[in-house]
């Protein structure tokens, strides 16, 4: 074991090697290319996590085909607010990755994205019912004018062969198809931008280290304990601006951190798993990702779906994913996490959640206790000819939804992502789970609004963002000739014909 003590220097820390870490770290250094850049990633590789391709939905989470996204209201109205939001967020990150791509900071597109249709699918009376309405409320909207919709079975077979076959024709059957729709490979893309970001002058990389302890200085800096994994060594990290983006990982760090604008903040953790189809021929016989509706009380990321996905160059078919409980916050986490967090703070928005969201635990330890018999019955909901013998079950990633203080209920489960930034704009945390890493370039852009408000203000930055994000300070939704051409151009670049 090393008895020194390595210190070192930073306009930056970055905690986590995923998609968010990436994105931020790339932008800024577009920015104010002379900003120095460390990099602390606890396992061996970047984007082994949450960002890994295995471990999340890869959908290009756009609002196109998620009906949780769209929830209908008790005077039975669908509201589209937040598809609209998410759709325009992924356009935005559609477009950095286009430049990043046309700059050759980052290569082979064809590797992390696809094109690939986008269909919901629901069966029965009320179902259909929801999902005309729920087409009607998104196709008034540019970002889903090429929606298209059907209840006509013929049409629904050639939008999706291996779902409609050995159905009966006289089943109340309707989907919706966005034929833009993306697959997108999270990680191949992470390790693409931090293969390149890396490379450049200022920015360092350390893997194995873990970050152990956070103090804010009373110059406002940041001193940073991080361990090397490797060799025991310790390292002291000194750093103006903090950004934690560590998945599951960021709460325990958050509450390390302890600043006031943390307090109160908990989570729970959600596991995942995927049936993967072994069969090549069932294999090639689906090509899209089709969504359903998920069950009363399901976390969004145990939306149903059966997903043609290409992982490391190989073409996939993927259901689930199929919830489960956990106390780890991170797939390579330890038992203790979810003990671990809990704190004077949050421990009563942590019971009051618990209390409000009764549903939600009654569904998870029915989905821990499936047996691969139920698995396979869900799956033929969607698969009615599925053999077991063509599927195996997969580990899927670890996701913590974020609870927070809430006035009137003492203590509320989130399921989208937070922003927590401290007061002074030197720290800024990410927690929580979808649509994440698909909006991760408008998240990157809402912290550097939070904590570089003097420099976002300049022409200089602004202009940059006008070149890195053609559509930045618009909105494409309500400006439809933008959004053609902002959607050609990226199309085009990012190889989406």
């Amino acid at each position: 074991m090393s008895d020194t003590t390595i210190r070192s220097n930073s306009d930056v820390v970055l905690i986590g090697a995923g998609i968010m870490s990436a994105t931020l770290g790339l932008i800024l250094k577009e920015l104010q290319p002379d900003i120095t850049i460390d990099i602390y990633e606890r396992l061996d590789s970047a984007a082994a996590e949450s960002s890994d391709a295995w471990n999340n939905a890869g959908t290009g989470h756009s609002a196109f085909c998620e009906l949780n996204y769209t929830p209908e209201g008790a005077d039975g109205s669908i509201n589209p607010n937040k598809a609209i939001s998410i759709a325009e967020s992924f356009e935005v990150s559609r477009q950095f990755w286009a430049y990043l791509v046309q700059q050759e900071k980052v290569s082979a597109p064809e590797n992390f994205i696809k094109r690939i249709p986008h269909i919901s699918f629901v069966w029965g009376n009320k179902n259909v019912e929801y999902l005309t309405k729920r087409f009607k409320a998104l196709q008034a909207n540019p970002l889903f004018a090429d929606m298209q919709f059907s209840t006509d079975f013929a049409e629904l077979k050639k939008w999706m062969p291996l779902v409609m076959e050995g159905r009966k024709d006289s089943d109340k059957v309707a989907g919706t198809s966005m034929a833009i729709g993306t697959d997108v490979n999270f990680g191949e893309l992470t390790r693409n931008m931090f293969g390149y970001l890396t490379k450049m002058e200022g920015v360092n990389m350390y893997f194995h280290h873990e970050v152990r302890k956070l103090k804010q200085r009373e110059d406002k800096s940041w001193r940073i304990k991080i361990k090397n994994l490797s060799d025991d060594s310790v390292r002291k990290a000194y750093t103006k601006f903090v950004f934690i983006g560590a998945g599951g990982g960021s709460l325990p760090l958050l509450e390390k951190a302890d600043i006031p604008e943390g307090k109160g903040f908990g989570g729970f953790p959600v596991s995942g798993q995927w049936l993967r189809c072994t069969n090549p021929d069932v294999i090639a016989q689906h090509e899209s990702k089709v969504y359903g509706k998920a069950s009363v009380g399901a976390p969004p990321m145990s939306v149903p779906h059966i997903d043609s996905r290409m992982i490391n160059g190989e073409k996939q078919l993927l259901f689930g994913p199929f919830a489960g409980f956990s106390t780890r916050f991170l797939k390579n986490g330890k038992y203790s996490d979810l003990p671990k967090s809990i704190q004077l703070d949050n421990i009563v928005p942590m019971v009051m959640a618990g209390i409000k969201n009764i549903p939600l635990t009654k569904y998870l330890i029915e989905q821990v206790r499936q047996s691969p018999a139920d698995r396979m019955k869900a799956l033929r909901e969607y698969v009615p000819g599925a053999k077991s013998k063509d599927w195996v079950l997969e580990r899927a990633g670890q996701r913590v939804q974020v609870i927070k203080k809430d006035e009137k209920e003492g203590g509320k489960l989130e399921f989208g992502t937070e922003v927590i930034t401290s007061g002074d704009g030197t720290l800024s945390v990410l927690l929580g789970a979808s649509p994440g890493a698909s909006t991760a370039v408008s998240i990157m852009i809402d912290v550097i609004g939070r904590c570089y408000k003097d420099q976002m203000k300049t022409p200089e930055w602004q202009a940059k963002f006008k070149k890195m994000i053609p559509s930045y300070g618009q909105k494409l939704n309500e400006n439809p000739e933008l959004l053609k051409e902002v959607r050609a151009n990226t199309a085009e670049v990012l190889k989406l014909k």
